[in-house]
Formats: C-alpha cells, sequence, structure tokens
C-alpha cells in the first residue's frame, strides 16, 4: 500500500503558513487566509469536461503537489481534511447559492461549519464571488470586515440561514444552507450534477480567482480584472497562448 500524499507540512508550505497547530480561532483564520490568498478558486477542468475527483489524495496532488486550484467541493473537501487533521471539529454542509432568488437554484455549493474558542465559524475556501477572505463567526446579524470585505450570517425562514456580501447599496444574499451535517455521499452525488451538467454555470465559462491583501484578481470568460483597493483594471485576454501565461503569471497556475 504506497504512502497517502496527504501530509499538513507540504499543504502548509503551499498556503505560506509558519504558525503553530493550536487549535485556535487565530489559527483558523490564518489557515483561512492562506488557502484563499495562495489556492486559486478555478473550473479549469470542469470547463474541459474531465472528471472531478474529491478522493483526498487526488485533491491533494492536484492543488498542493501540481500547484492548481480547484472549485467550491475540491478546495472545501482539503480544507476541511486539513482542519480535522489538525483537531478543529468541522462539518461540512450544502449551501444553496442565490440567483435572483432561492427558489432557482439548487443545493450545490459546499460550506463548512468549524469550533474554536468555543465557537462556530462559517468556513469558505472556494467560493468564486464575493467570497469569505476569513472565517465568518456564526453569530446571527453580526457585521465582520476582512481585508475590506464585510459579510453577516442572517437567519432565513425558510432555507436556514443565509451568508450575506454588503454592497454600497446594502447588504445581498450569497447563499443559504442548514445545519443539517451532510454525508460523503451528498457531496459525490452534488459535485457530480455540478461538474457534468450541460448547463452548470461552471460548465460555461473558464473562471479563476485569488484573494490578495488589497482586493481580488479574477479571470472570466477572457477578461482579467485586478482589484487593488479602490483602483479596478479589467484586460482582455484572447487565444490560448494568451490565457495559459495569464494563469500562470497572475493565479500560479500551469496547464498542460
Amino acid at each position: 500500500m504506497p504512502d497517502k500524499l496527504f501530509n499538513l507540512e507540504d499543504y502548509f508550505k503551499r498556503i505560506h503558513y509558519t504558525g503553530g497547530s493550536q487549535v485556535s480561532a487565530e489559527t483558523l483564520k490564518q489557515l483561512h487566509l492562506g488557502h484563499v490568498m495562495n489556492i486559486p478558486f478555478e473550473n479549469l477542468d470542469v470547463f474541459e469536461k474531465k472528471n472531478i475527483s474529491l478522493d483526498l489524495d487526488d485533491l491533494f496532488e492536484k492543488m498542493v503537489k501540481n500547484h492548481r486550484g480547484g472549485y467550491c467541493f475540491e478546495m472545501n473537501s482539503l480544507f476541511a481534511a486539513v482542519l480535522t487533521e489538525m483537531g478543529f471539529p468541522v462539518t461540512r454542509h450544502l449551501a444553496r447559492v442565490y440567483h435572483g432568488g432561492f427558489d432557482n437554484s439548487g443545493k450545490t455549493h459546499m460550506v463548512l461549519l468549524a469550533e474554536a474558542d468555543g465557537q462556530k465559524w462559517v468556513c469558505d475556501v472556494g467560493f468564486g464571488g464575493n467570497s469569505l477572505a476569513a472565517p465568518l463567526l456564526f453569530e446571527e446579524g453580526l457585521e465582520q470586515e476582512h481585508l475590506g470585505r464585510i459579510h453577516r450570517v442572517m437567519a432565513d425562514p425558510v432555507y436556514g440561514y443565509r451568508v450575506e456580501f454588503k454592497t454600497a447599496t446594502g447588504f445581498e444574499p450569497i447563499y443559504a444552507f442548514t445545519r443539517e451535517t451532510c454525508c460523503p455521499a451528498d457531496y459525490l452525488i452534488a459535485n457530480h450534477f455540478t461538474a457534468t451538467y450541460p448547463e452548470s454555470f461552471f460548465r460555461q465559462a473558464q473562471m479563476c480567482a485569488l484573494v490578495t491583501e488589497t482586493g481580488k484578481i479574477t479571470y472570466f470568460d477572457g477578461n482579467l480584472k485586478i482589484a487593488d483597493g479602490e483602483v479596478l483594471t479589467e484586460t482582455a485576454i484572447n487565444g490560448d497562448a494568451a490565457i495559459k501565461e495569464a494563469l500562470k503569471s497572475y493565479f500560479g497556475v500551469k496547464l498542460n
């Protein structure tokens, strides 16, 4: 039986984490920040209609050894394994992404609830839009700012709990989830549907995103956006060679 690839030492190097192993809110925050700032959210394999494995060693090889990224099921599965290995109590949950309403969406997103310092925290290293930079304290109505982004958790009478993002005009929902713990089979089903359904959002265009200390770098369907504080720069990327170079230069992603 070959040795398993998964190990904390290599993961820590990948996310440039040099802190300790104490199970604490501060450790959780630094791990979360390190992940989203070094492992990009991306759907490149989904777009190319490749198989998306949630096997832990497959995830580790792809995102740690091969310096790729992944989408929610890949990213949060790896992060959950890291937290579990370090001793954090963590549960996995399916979320319903907001698309002009929650009734227009199925449960096609994974989020985590982790415990640290006697409190629960929403962790999500795998959402490409208005994503969490750091864990969100699971306290209803509390506005929390990380790297200039403000989020909060609100109870929802129908869908459990909403994670919301503050815009110039107020808070907007991102997704909703319940406290029901999901089993591995639930994620295999949701991952398979999301990765293979022809009309899935992730099958329509290439996308990649990486959080930075001053904003975010995003690539979507030939358009590169760099948000640096209040400054937004947009660049059109045309042709396969230019796209590969942009993915390598801005996200560290090397495609064959």
